[in-house]
């Protein structure tokens, strides 16, 4: 179903519209085009990455957190959960925020 990557870049620096988010995401992870772009949709597609090391580097969180706040908390939340669920199945996740030269891991 997905293209195994070693790290996954999410880049939201040009992002215009809540949605866009949304696609944004779906080309980064290389999830299907039936993805719903929507919360609960990113956590069923995140879900089936289980079984394999999921590392993902976020770039441009301060834009979306500028536009976008609501939508920004629900993408680290999820995350973070996320991170929880799958420590219980022996998958690694490791997500990072990149913001110039500086990269820090939020889980």
């Amino acid at each position: 179903m997905y293209q195994y990557e070693e790290l996954y870049t999410i880049d939201f620096t040009k992002v215009q519209h809540c949605l866009e988010m949304h696609f944004i995401i779906r080309q980064a992870l290389d999830w299907p085009d039936y993805y719903g772009c929507n919360w609960d949709a990113f956590w069923d597609c995140l879900t089936d990455m289980i079984g394999r090391p999921v590392h993902i580097e976020i770039i441009g969180l301060d834009v979306i957190e500028r536009k976008f706040d609501d939508a920004a908390k629900n993408l680290i939340e999820t995350l973070i959960e996320f991170k929880d669920y799958a420590k219980d199945t022996g998958t690694d996740v490791e997500v990072s925020v990149v913001n110039g030269n500086i990269r820090t891991r939020i889980v």
